[in-house]
């Protein structure tokens, strides 16, 4: 056993979805990954050995953490110790958790207004939702709606509607009138 790695488990409000924490960062700051099925080892070694495990439905990685979601017919007695093994397996050594093919999309040309909303997701809402093993990204803004992807354990949460509603909706309608409504894609 690796006594210098420190991992932990932490419940999500997604019951499907576990956060492990890491005594480190496993992907460059302010990057987020999100997998919804096995992506080639050369984007990701870590997801494509997390989906070789039976159940596995979803992988996202952030920050220090892992956020692994599974089929809802399983039981977390099952699988979590293999995901435990490859997580250990994988990122041992200090590898990475993205591989050389990873690439990060780039930003356009952004209005003063879509700025306004990247800046609030980016100092409010991504942090908070981070915290429950989730991601909230920003996919675009037409005729006054913000639209977003779910991923982590908010891709699929029985909660995320009234996040998305009740908590990211009204802070942006709040702070910019442009914003009517916010839907998840």
């Amino acid at each position: 056993m690796d006594l210098g790695f420190r991992m932990h488990a932490e419940r999500t409000p997604n019951p499907n979805s576990i956060k492990w924490v890491l005594g480190r960062a496993i992907v460059e700051p302010g990057t987020s990954a999100h997998f919804d099925a096995a992506p080639d080892s050369d984007v990701s070694p870590l997801a494509a050995r997390l989906f070789e495990l039976t159940g596995v439905e979803g992988v996202f990685l952030a920050s220090n953490f892992i956020t692994v979601t599974k089929r809802p017919d399983l039981e977390w007695t099952e699988i979590a110790q293999p995901i435990v093994d490859a997580i250990k397996a994988c990122l041992a050594d200090d590898r990475a958790a993205l591989g050389p093919a990873f690439a990060v999309a780039e930003r356009v040309d952004e209005d003063e207004v879509v700025q306004r909303i990247r800046q609030i997701l980016e100092d409010e809402v991504r942090p908070a939702v981070a915290m429950d093993g989730g991601d909230i990204v920003f996919a675009g803004f037409r005729d006054g709606t913000v639209e977003l992807y779910m991923q982590g354990s908010c891709s699929g949460c029985p909660s995320s509607t009234a996040t998305l509603k009740l908590g990211i909706e009204a802070r942006l309608r709040e702070e910019v009138p442009e914003v009517q409504e916010v839907v998840a894609l």
